[in-house]
């Protein structure tokens, strides 16, 4: 006999160590941080300030909700809408990242060998990303042009190309600001048009390093950002602090692996299992990846290290190039030779019905299905979109779930004062579902 499935419980991001750290000192950050973040961590966005009430209101029945039905026995639960941002909302973020993996890998890379890079620069010029976000585009370029080159290199025919995806990392263990690109990138070239494909040979990394240098220069004194002297000063370091890091070929048949690794080229900038709040002392104490290391910050300035790593509005952090560019993928798709590669192994049915909606990225990041009925096993669906303030009001009035939350003032050795509705303690038990950053075994390899 099957064992039961697993039953699926919708989130409280509210009893969490980072709501509660949230929470209690995002109006002081707010109208203390040009005063003492702004040095630090870049100036005070106000896109920021909206991603936080964001936040705040994730999870949030009040907020709007849809309705969950099972069809075979009626019994049914509320599903709080999300914030939707990106790496502020440890949860939204782990959805996006499940997500961004299944589609790089059934839609955007081919069935070919691939190999992972990652471009990094020395702390003296992280500052200028810091204070001029733009330049991480920039940056992205230095590390495509400099990798093409290599890469064609290696392919005696005529117009050769490469492909590869880049995502832009700002954060390092601890939350420093350390701006490195992530490549997936093709180990060869495409050619002759017909979409052969030649594998490349090792590269000499000490070389792809020193052309890596040279471009980032080159875009620093174009954009004024730098000066000769500078550029001199560095050429003359014994240790540049550019690095290159190259991880082992992947194999064109380990779709684990390329799909783990999509996924962690845009992993969050930390992980909640791994974060402590001591909100009498107003601190937080956060754990390395190695799980021996650990390090103790002001509530507040932990906070204002997180914001620097939200990116903009509409600000593009995963970019393609060369054959995976959009351009490129477009022209194929429209010319029908998307199929040419002899090795692809093409998905059978439609594209969108292999989208991942809602409740199979659940089912992938915490294995349940939350349209499993916990009663009677039978198929849930969901039936509407409570979205109406009054309406929400009154449906979580009648079923006793309506919060009344009150946010107090912020206040750094003091306990928090948190009150709640009696209602709220009428709440069933739940599992605590938190995220943590994903176990991989290029982990120890990487040096951020």
């Amino acid at each position: 006999m099957s064992l039961p499935a697993a039953e699926y419980r919708p989130r409280h991001p509210q009893d969490s160590d980072y709501y509660h750290c949230v929470e209690d000192y995002y109006e002081e950050l707010i109208g203390t941080y040009d005063e003492h973040f702004s040095r630090e961590y870049g100036f005070w966005r106000p896109y920021i300030e909206k991603v936080i009430y964001r936040y705040l209101d994730c999870g949030d029945l009040s907020h709007g909700f849809a309705r969950v039905k099972c069809k075979d026995c009626g019994h049914g639960y509320l599903l709080a809408f999300s914030c939707k941002r990106r790496h502020f909302c440890p949860s939204c973020h782990q959805k996006r990242v499940v997500e961004f993996g299944e589609r790089l890998c059934m839609d955007v890379l081919k069935k070919i060998p691939h190999r992972h890079f990652v471009f990094s620069i020395p702390k003296i010029l992280r500052r200028y990303f810091l204070y001029d976000r733009k330049l991480l585009a920039a940056l992205s370029r230095c590390a495509w042009e400099s990798l093409k080159v290599f890469i064609q290199q290696s392919a005696p025919e005529k117009e050769p190309t490469p492909g590869a995806v880049i995502a832009v990392q700002t954060f390092g263990d601890f939350l420093g600001f350390n701006p490195h690109c992530h490549i997936l990138s093709t180990d060869g070239c495409f050619y002759g048009g017909r979409g052969m494909f030649r594998v490349a040979p090792p590269l000499e990394l000490k070389k792809l390093e020193a052309l890596f240098r040279h471009k980032v220069f080159k875009m620093l004194l174009k954009k004024g950002k730098i000066t000769e002297e500078m550029v001199r000063m560095l050429s003359a370091w014994k240790h540049s602090g550019f690095n290159v890091f190259c991880g082992n070929r992947i194999s064109p048949d380990d779709d684990t692996a390329m799909e783990n690794l999509s996924r962690y080229i845009i992993r969050a900038s930390f992980s909640q299992e791994r974060m402590k709040y001591l909100d009498q002392e107003g601190r937080v104490v956060y754990t390395a990846k190695d799980k021996k290391t650990s390090k103790s910050f002001p509530a507040l300035e932990w906070l204002a290290a997180m914001c620097s790593h939200i990116p903009n509005r509409g600000e593009q952090m995963v970019r393609y190039y060369g054959y995976y560019s959009n351009v490129s993928r477009g022209k194929r798709k429209e010319a029908d030779t998307d199929d040419a590669v002899p090795c692809i192994l093409e998905s059978q049915g439609d594209e969108k019905a292999f989208r991942k909606n809602w409740a199979r990225l659940i089912q992938k990041i915490y294995e349940v299905d939350p349209l499993v009925c916990p009663k009677c096993k039978g198929v849930m669906r969901i039936i509407s979109f409570i979205e109406d303030p009054l309406v929400i009001r009154n449906i979580l009035t009648h079923l006793g779930l309506w919060l009344v939350r009150s946010r107090p003032p912020p206040k750094i050795h003091a306990p928090p004062n948190r009150e709640y509705a009696i209602a709220d303690l009428l709440i069933q038990p739940h599992a605590d579902i938190t995220y943590g950053d994903p176990e991989y075994s290029w982990d120890d390899y990487i040096q951020s």
